[in-house]
Order: C-alpha cells, then sequence, then structure tokens
C-alpha cells in the first residue's frame, strides 16, 4: 500500500492530525527553503513585507498584532530586512518610543519575487490533486478552521 492511500478502516483523528501536521510542516519548510534559495527571503521576512504592503505604515507592535507573533520576533526580522533596505523604520511624532515600519520599493520588489515563487512551489504540489479533489481539500480546511476558531465566516 502505498503512504496516505486510502484504506477502509476509519482512522482516528488524532491519527489524521498528526499526519495532517508532518506534511504541514513539511511543506511549510519546503516553500520556506525554496523561498530563502531562490530569493533570499525566508518565509517569515515575506509575511512581514506582505502584512506592510497590505495595511500600510505600522507601529511595530501593530505589525505583531496583525501577524499574531509575538513583538521581540517581529522586532527581529524587522531590524534584518531594515539592513537589506527593504523596511524603513521611524519614530513616532507622537511617541518617541513606539516605531513605524513602512515597506520600501527595495522591499516590494523583493516581496513580489518571493510570492512568485511561493506560488510557482505550491502549484508544483497541489497542482497534482484533480479539481474535485481540490475543492474538497478546501472546504476540509474550511471545516478545520471553523473548529478552530469556533465561528463560521461567510
Amino acid at each position: 500500500m502505498e503512504p496516505h492511500e486510502s484504506t477502509t478502516a476509519v482512522s482516528a483523528p488524532e491519527q489524521v492530525g498528526l499526519s495532517f501536521l508532518t506534511l504541514a510542516y513539511s511543506l511549510r519548510e519546503q516553500v520556506d527553503q525554496h523561498m530563502l534559495t531562490t530569493t533570499g527571503l525566508s518565509l517569515s521576512r515575506t509575511k512581514v513585507l506582505q502584512a506592510l504592503a497590505d495595511h500600510g505604515v505600522l507601529h511595530q507592535a501593530e505589525l505583531a498584532a496583525t501577524l499574531g507573533q509575538a513583538p521581540r520576533s517581529v522586532t527581529q526580522i524587522v531590524e534584518g530586512l531594515a539592513r537589506l533596505g527593504m523596511v524603513a523604520r521611524s519614530g513616532d511624532p507622537e511617541d518617541r518610543r513606539r516605531k513605524t515600519v513602512s515597506i520600501t520599493d527595495i522591499g516590494r520588489t523583493a516581496l513580489r519575487a518571493a510570492e512568485e515563487v511561493g506560488t510557482h512551489v505550491l502549484r508544483q504540489y497541489f497542482g497534482c490533486l484533480e479539481p474535485q479533489q481540490l475543492a474538497l481539500l478546501d472546504t476540509l480546511l474550511a471545516h478545520l478552521d471553523i473548529a478552530r476558531t469556533g465561528s463560521k465566516t461567510g
């Protein structure tokens, strides 16, 4: 029997969950590694640039909240991106202790390249699914997200 081949036996939710987590982690690592070697941007740095491109200028604390990450982690990512000229940091005129962050033109160019690489890798993996399989997976992921958040959207 091939790995992950369906059987008539019903798997326990925790077994399926562990398989999902293992696969999701592996896919994330592969996307991250391919982005890093191709564009020099990790998935974490790309997410920071995406948030700034989507939301505009943000205080570092707002950026951390938007990403659902610890402020210290985001600060380290922002410092690295600033050294590369991909983001600009400046003091808040109303509160000198706060820093605002914005994406630069260099950051926008790098973001587009990283998104293209990420899209390519994801298409390689998920493109092997038939359209109805992809639709079913999308539905199943939506159900899992509802279970995770406890609310239905849409």
